[in-house]
């Protein structure tokens, strides 16, 4: 379409030059699952802080059973039993053994551990057929060593790295924030879920889907809905903005007499990107600053809609909460069928659905509808970018993955 010279690539350029993480914020190691470290951490403490047992068996001094054989034991003369976290210490002298049980510290004089496996007991003293394995001490600082940097910044925290972390004596992380993004849904026909429903009008979806997105990556939604009225608009957008980090707007986002979203912001001062980009579906997508936070302007028509806010609006939200690499996780899938696309200088979107076999997965695409149900149950999206208007059956494409439990 005439008029439209920005394409994906530098619209998400241009969104993402804008937006910075927001302050960081310190949470507890449980609170911490899948936020953004916003600094480099380093161990505060050794681990394991003393060298301890990798097995059951007895600590020795290697040298007295270097020639231990079946038919010719040692043995020796045992001081005692440590346990992990047992606070006493035992020291051997040659000719002697302490019990340790896994995880207890190696008492001092000792310099090796037989398993249990190579030991039989005789009252006071045990009989080692087997020479002491190195392998069987934990050294101190093996796990984590102080001082290492345990996790960097912009680095997305784990429950195992969260565990890392608890095991070098952190309880508190700092993380970016993440984002409250005000969602305001436009127009005279539609209704919030709840309220009685009257000839003409339906349901906002848009602001339902829109908000619950935000949720699966831990943003805070706050929903609004305002009518057609250029007035009424503007001050719910500026009170929005008052109260949140971001702002998405549903409908309005076209070139009809309804369409007064942009107005609204033009009339406020906003710093408009850009407004329309060579995208299909979802090309009314637009993007500006208003009081120095992000809006972005979606369209009203739910495919056009979801695909707006994935492509764009995502990466911008994700890029202010300090992920380093904005936007829905990608996998290798073969194509089912041929996609057909239209003008070779648009990017050319297909929700589809990917099916998981032996070996490479298969996108099949589902063909474009103005309807959510047509979409309901698609997980993934395809796409033909610019410079091509057509991709072959059995063609080793990237997809994007929407529902984050069939990336493997």
């Amino acid at each position: 379409m005439k008029g439209m010279s920005l394409g994906l690539d530098e619209a998400l350029r241009l969104t993402l030059a804008r937006i910075r993480p927001l302050p960081p914020e310190y949470v507890s190691l449980v609170d911490s699952i899948d936020r953004i470290a916003a600094s480099d951490l380093f161990a505060l403490v050794d681990s394991p802080s003393v060298d301890t047992s990798r097995k059951d068996g007895y600590a020795v001094i290697s040298g007295d059973v270097a020639g231990a054989t079946c038919d010719d034991p040692v043995r020796l003369r045992v001081l005692g039993v440590m346990a992990a976290g047992c606070e006493q210490d035992i020291s051997l002298m040659q000719g002697t053994a302490v019990r340790v049980l896994t995880g207890a510290r190696i008492p001092g004089g000792s310099n090796a551990v037989v398993s249990d496996e190579f030991v039989k007991e005789d009252v006071d003293k045990i009989l080692v057929e087997n020479a002491s394995d190195p392998r069987n001490i934990l050294r101190r600082g093996k796990d984590v060593l102080a001082g290492r940097c345990i996790l960097k910044k912009g680095q997305q925290i784990s429950p195992i790295t969260a565990g890392l972390l608890a095991m070098s004596g952190h309880c508190r992380v700092p993380v970016f924030q993440n984002p409250v993004v005000g969602i305001l849904g436009t127009g005279d026909e539609i209704l919030a879920p709840g309220e009685p429903l009257s000839d003409g009008k339906l349901y906002s979806s848009n602001i339902i889907t829109l908000a619950c997105w935000c949720r699966r990556y831990r943003m805070k939604p706050t929903l609004a809905i305002v009518k057609d009225d250029p007035g009424a608009m503007q001050s719910t957008l500026q009170e929005i903005s008052a109260h949140t980090n971001a702002i998405l707007t549903s409908g309005g986002a076209w070139t009809g007499d309804r369409d007064l979203v942009a107005q609204a912001l033009g009339e406020l001062g906003w710093v408009k990107v850009f407004h329309r980009i060579r995208i299909g579906p979802g090309k009314a997508v637009g993007f500006g600053l208003l009081n120095a936070k992000p809006v972005f302007v979606l369209p009203g028509g739910p495919p056009s809609n979801i695909m707006a806010f994935l492509q764009v609006a995502l990466p911008g939200l994700l890029a202010l909460s300090g992920h380093p690499g904005p936007g829905l996780p990608r996998m290798k899938a073969r194509l089912a069928s041929a996609l057909e696309g239209g003008d070779r200088e648009w990017t050319d979107f297909f929700f589809g659905t990917l099916t998981f076999d032996d070996g490479i997965p298969s996108f099949s695409p589902e063909k474009k509808t103005s309807r959510l149900s047509s979409i309901a149950d698609t997980n993934a999206i395809a796409s033909i970018p610019e410079g091509y208007d057509r991709l072959s059956g059995g063609s080793i494409i990237e997809v994007q993955v929407l529902n984050q439990c069939h990336v493997t």
